[in-house]
């Protein structure tokens, strides 16, 4: 796939280091690694951690873990934003990422994103398992490769397959504490792989137009309201129903299932909510869209803890 370089400021706009203040530059590196996605991946990344010690892991290992999958997630952020360079510059709510101003340079860019994952490989690696740095080094890979180089602009199916690398913190997770993979580490990476598109289209059905003049065909830039809700509802229904099968398999106690489904009939209500709202031809602030994308954050906060809580009262 080509990609096409945008020239994002007129020549000599931030042409010297000094219209760069040093301080808007850190921040611009650190806005690279989209911190705020990897607090989401870090949620999944420690609970997972203490389901598979049965307790308290080791905190070091913890501390170690969290950086590694830090800067793996932050590299693989950096070289999404420097392939989506161009469409980036179209759309209104990523107009503002540093490639976009020129705060960062692309070729800065890249390299950045490469020294993260090579660090965040040799991190893994060296002080934790080789197990755990070949998840990682493949989740970023995914993510690059896969979702943002082929799928990302070619197929409305873009974010079920290519959110596959969002579910990887789940298996490094646990490959940290046990040096393998077992199955509530399968189940917990299920959760997360049928929560991630109907966690990321209603944000997406609000900001379709931007999809739209970007050319990326985000299923709700490219179907009706009532089709995307539709499709939340199905993947909605199997997350739930996969979520409560650590409890028949004996990996959880009684807190786990009743917090799952307590949190997961929420959400049902929601994604319910949503499509009578579509089917009504509600458009606007009336479809009230984002109150299950807001509401999808809380939800696996919620299950993670859980995931975390329950070994202690077992």
């Amino acid at each position: 796939m080509s990609v096409t370089a945008v020239e994002t400021r007129p020549a000599g706009a931030l042409g010297s280091s000094g219209h760069r203040p040093f301080g808007a530059r850190v921040k611009a590196f650190i806005e690279l690694t989209k911190p705020r996605i990897i607090e989401l991946l870090l949620m999944t990344t420690i609970p997972v951690m203490f389901l598979a010690a049965q307790g308290v892991p080791d905190l070091k290992l913890v501390l170690i873990t969290c950086l590694g999958g830090y800067l793996s997630a932050g590299g693989a952020s950096a070289l999404n934003m420097y392939i989506d360079r161009d469409i980036d510059a179209l759309m209104h709510r990523t107009e503002n990422r540093p490639l976009v101003t020129g705060m960062v340079s692309p070729r800065e860019c890249l390299a950045f994103g490469i020294a993260l994952a090579v660090v965040s490989t040799l991190l893994f690696g060296l002080l934790v398992n080789w197990l755990s740095a070949a998840l990682a080094l493949g989740a970023l890979l995914f993510y690059v490769v896969v979702y943002t180089m082929i799928l990302k602009r070619r197929t409305s199916q873009n974010i079920v397959w290519g959110g596959i690398a969002g579910c990887m913190p789940v298996f490094i997770g646990w490959s940290s504490v046990t040096n393998d993979v077992s199955w509530a580490a399968v189940i917990l990476f299920l959760v997360m792989f049928f929560w991630t598109p109907p966690h990321y289209w209603p944000l997406s059905m609000k900001v379709k137009e931007d999809y739209q003049r970007a050319g990326v065909p985000m299923l709700p830039a490219i179907a009706s309201n009532v089709t995307v809700a539709t499709q939340i509802v199905v993947y909605s229904w199997v997350m739930v129903l996969v979520s409560l099968l650590l409890w028949p398999l004996g990996y959880v106690g009684w807190f786990y299932p009743l917090v799952a489904t307590l949190a997961g009939g929420l959400w049902l209500w929601e994604a319910h909510a949503l499509r009578s709202r579509a089917r009504a031809g509600l458009t606007g602030g009336k479809l009230k869209e984002m109150r299950l994308f807001h509401w999808s954050i809380t939800y696996v906060s919620l299950v993670f803890i859980a995931v975390a809580i329950d070994p202690f009262l077992r």
